[in-house]
């Protein structure tokens, strides 16, 4: 039941409970119960808005991969957290140490996140940067049903 509950709330996040409940053929108090459980036990975090980057006015993307100095992964983390532009980033095993996807309102910005910001960032040694051309969403976990 839980799965079929995040299955329904990915696909519409501001559903409300009544209506999340008659998808999922349960009473209203179970799914408001079962919610409860799923955000207290930090299955779900939250409920964000997607947005389309160009359309909101950040129209350059870009993947950024920093290889950092040993044991530096705290404060290049803490560092990155606060950086405008900065919108995710992931620790990654290979030839770089972090992936880091930015989006900015165009290169010049893009320029001076990658050269002045992140290089600046105390324990990063080198990076290198992608340009994002298009992207799409993939499938991701099948939530409804057990794989």
């Amino acid at each position: 039941m839980d799965r079929a509950i995040i299955a329904e709330l990915l696909r519409d996040g501001r559903m409300s409970v009544r209506t999340l409940a008659e998808r999922v053929h349960i009473s209203r108090a179970n799914a408001y119960a079962r919610l409860t459980r799923l955000m207290d036990d930090g299955v779900i975090t939250g409920f964000t808005v997607e947005l389309a980057p160009q359309k909101a006015g950040l129209g350059t993307s870009a993947y950024v991969s920093v290889a950092i100095e040993q044991n530096s992964w705290r404060t290049v983390s803490a560092h990155l957290q606060e950086l405008p532009y900065v919108e995710h980033f992931a620790m990654v095993g290979g030839d770089y140490d972090i992936l880091v996807l930015v989006r900015t309102p165009d290169n010049e910005t893009l320029r001076h996140v990658v050269l002045e910001r992140i290089q600046d960032v105390p324990g990063v040694r080198a990076t290198r940067t992608w340009l994002v051309f298009d992207e799409a969403r993939g499938r991701g976990a099948r939530w409804g049903t057990p794989d």
